[in-house]
């Protein structure tokens, strides 16, 4: 067990998906953790499952901190609470808005700057598609952006202890100012969330047999339309004015689009249509590369492996028996054999030995 940099206890606030993945990655590194949660059933499966014990029986409580796992409408009256309730500790959000809590927290706290200067806002950049307490994990936060986003009157000891809690759940940390923090989510993270649920609202009456032809495509882009609508029309509703000045970019490009799709034949417009997805790729190509170094192009090759158990395990044995690292994996089916279409992503120099190496093996290589 690595020591931990917290001294603890932790209180945390909320014991959702991140509330109890904190507090189980927090107990994995000896941190006393303690919970509550307004549902007696999501606290009670918290402590289960082994992230804390409950508030009512570690009463007297004196927390080092008090992490606010409540959604964005509620945080900030949640937070003002905390602060007044344990005068020395600090006191974190992990809300995905960061603006509007402290907006409305300063609202809530007047001129107590001593209050304000105990909270510091973060944003674990982090989660799942399935949420409660069942779908903790301790590992969740490993090697994912956790953002500090302190105000001007937030103390040094505040920002160092929303710090440790960041390093002690293995994530890495980025600083941005509130106002920074919620116009960079807004186009990273909201954006990709309304496209792909408009994507996905389309899916809803369409015949099984369309359906039938999906591939990976259609699966990445509409991954996340399976997150939990309650949550996303909080933060997408905080988070309004910045969304709203990439969503009016977003409809110039598709009014551009229909338009030119309405006279596909017509002079330019296929220029238009290559000049717009060029304007993609050279998007796409500014996403940060492997372990958020710089974007790097990776060669890809398509494996066919029989649909049985440890077929995939063998082929990554024996990828690795050679020498090669797997950049990237994807996994689809076939419509119409028992077979898997294991996608692989390699460096460019090492994909023709690879695909030869395989060959060999038996496997069967789609160029």
């Amino acid at each position: 067990m690595n020591p931990s940099h917290l001294l603890g206890p932790v209180l945390v606030l909320g014991s959702g998906l991140l509330g109890a993945s904190i507090g189980l990655g927090l107990r994995a590194r000896g941190v006393d953790v303690v919970l509550s949660d307004p549902s007696p059933s999501a606290q009670a499966v918290a402590v289960d499952i082994g992230a804390g014990r409950a508030l009512e029986l570690a009463e007297p409580l004196n927390p080092e901190l008090v992490v606010v796992a409540a959604p964005p409408d509620v945080s900030a009256t949640v937070v003002a609470a905390a602060l007044r309730r344990y005068p020395s500790a600090v006191v974190v959000d992990i809300a995905s808005v960061k603006f509007a809590v402290l907006a409305e927290l300063r609202t809530l706290v007047g001129e107590d700057l001593g209050l304000l200067s105990r909270y510091v806002g973060t944003h674990p950049m982090a989660g799942r598609e399935r949420s409660g307490p069942v779908a903790a994990r301790g590992e969740l936060f490993n090697s994912m952006p956790w953002v500090l986003c302190p105000s001007e009157v937030s103390s040094a000891h505040a920002v160092k202890v929303a710090h440790s809690l960041a390093i002690d759940l293995d994530a890495v940390v980025f600083r941005f100012s509130p106002e920074e923090h919620d116009e960079a989510v807004a186009l990273v993270s909201h954006l990709p969330q309304i496209m792909s649920s408009l994507v996905a609202s389309r899916l809803a009456e369409t015949p099984a047999h369309a359906l039938s032809l999906a591939g990976n495509g259609l699966r990445d882009v509409t991954r996340i339309a399976a997150s939990d609508p309650s949550l996303w029309v909080q933060i997408l509703g905080a988070n309004a004015p910045k969304l709203l000045e990439i969503m009016q970019g977003v409809r110039l490009d598709l009014d551009r689009l229909i338009s030119t799709l309405s006279a596909p034949t017509a002079p330019g417009a296929r220029l238009d249509l290559a000049q717009l997805m060029a304007e993609g790729n050279a998007g796409q190509s500014r996403i940060p590369g492997k372990h958020g170094g710089p974007p790097q192009q990776y060669s890809w090759l398509t494996v066919l492996v029989d649909d049985k158990p440890g077929q995939i395990a063998k082929l990554l044995t024996e990828i690795g028996e050679i020498g090669v690292n797997v950049e990237d994996l994807r996994l689809d089916h076939s419509a119409g054999l028992q077979v898997g279409m294991v996608e692989l992503s390699v460096l460019p120099s090492k994909r023709v030995n690879l695909v030869q190496d395989l060959t060999e093996r038996g496997w069967k290589v789609i160029q």
